[in-house]
């Protein structure tokens, strides 16, 4: 059999082992956990479990603890349904997540903060508005750019914005992979992510809020408080709540990704990283390239052919042929965007398949380029 080394994990991630024997433990927990008689116990209780599991986790209250159908709709929930409820004017993030920008395009007070080269949010930008701002600042970003890899000052601007008596939601689901999360510490007023990016199973989110924010919901019912209604997806939220309590953030290391890059850029000409080069501004699994003269898709489907799975950046752009929103916003060239590629490790690679990563790279960069030159 060939190779088959996956480095997309920012796309999504395999269920451990550990979370595959839970949720086969409790299939037969089939009960609504809504219904009051004897079979909806163990469901019931399945779900208060996760709640606590995922509350120790970011250090939050099981009481602040929602759950929903993913990512995205942990963002449209936090936004649509803060600006919904309260009068306020939106600052955001101009390379945030899809869900996010789509949300906010049809709102007329809302105001995209200036970023650098880097992805990196200019906090002088922020400050000045929040002084002009005459309602409530709802400060909407991402803790990291799951595309470039960017991790934001987020301490500091939860700081100016609680200054200015504004209230700030951070999208984790690029963050909660390898940085850890407290939000007492931070002080964050939201927060939300994705099971399927920690190895839990795809369809189940969270949504992390202070009880003292009110949220217009997103679908009417009983459930989730009545924030996100409809009968529960028991084993998408049991798997999110294994999954947490595997979450070792001890264990990540930026080893693989650095690898890679000190072998690309010693043995690829014509290459650069996209993002920070400062490691302490950029996520430790995420490495995303450009080659110039190389088309990013046919080098991604040339390296699936010698059993190496890429991205050309976010799963969310995948099915479009427009530029990537972020890549324009940070500055790039119309033809480098075109020529990216986007890895991002597990942390299990051994050395054997960096070494046949980096080599079988190298070796389709050239032969792409060679016949772009015929």
């Amino acid at each position: 059999m060939g190779k088959n080394i996956y480095l997309d994990n920012a796309a999504t991630t395999k269920l451990t082992d550990s979370v595959k024997e839970y949720l086969i433990s409790i299939l037969d927990d089939f009960g609504n956990p809504s219904s009051l008689y004897s079979l909806s116990e163990k469901p019931k209780q399945i779900i208060s479990n996760a709640r606590q599991s995922v509350a120790k986790f970011i250090n939050a209250n099981s009481d602040d603890i929602y759950f929903t159908s993913g990512g995205s709709a942990s963002n449209t929930l936090a936004v649509k349904g803060y600006f919904q409820k309260n009068d306020c004017t939106l600052f955001y993030s101009p390379i945030a997540h899809k869900s996010i920008l789509k949300c906010v395009e049809s709102y007329h007070n809302s105001i995209p903060l200036k970023v650098n080269k880097e992805g990196i949010i200019d906090i002088h930008d922020l400050e000045q508005y929040l002084d002009v701002c005459i309602d409530t600042p709802f400060v909407v970003i991402d803790h990291a750019n799951s595309e470039i890899g960017t991790i934001q000052n987020i301490e500091q601007i939860i700081k100016i914005t609680h200054l200015y008596n504004g209230i700030v939601y951070l999208d984790c689901t690029g963050s909660i992979p390898t940085i850890p999360i407290d939000v007492k510490k931070l002080d964050v007023d939201m927060l939300g992510f994705s099971g399927h990016k920690i190895h839990a199973l795809k369809g189940c989110g969270v949504l992390y809020k202070k009880k003292n924010i009110e949220l217009e919901p997103l679908v009417y019912g009983s459930q989730e408080n009545g924030l996100f209604s409809g009968t529960e997806n028991i084993l998408g939220i049991a798997s999110i709540g294994k999954a947490v309590e595997l979450v070792n953030y001890k264990e990540i290391s930026s080893y693989a990704r650095d690898y890679a890059w000190h072998y690309i850029k010693k043995n690829i000409t014509d290459t650069y990283i996209i993002g920070s080069e400062n490691n302490e501004n950029r996520l430790p699994h995420n490495l995303y390239m450009c080659f110039k003269g190389v088309e990013g898709e046919s080098l991604m489907i040339l390296l699936d052919m010698n059993g190496v799975q890429v991205s050309t950046g976010s799963a969310c752009n995948s099915n479009s042929l427009t530029p990537s929103t972020t890549l324009s916003t940070i500055g790039m060239d119309n033809k480098d965007i075109h020529s990216c590629i986007r890895m991002t490790f597990s942390g299990e690679e051994t050395q054997e398949e960096l070494q046949y990563v980096c080599r079988t790279l190298k070796q389709c960069v050239e032969s792409l380029r060679n016949f772009n030159t015929q």
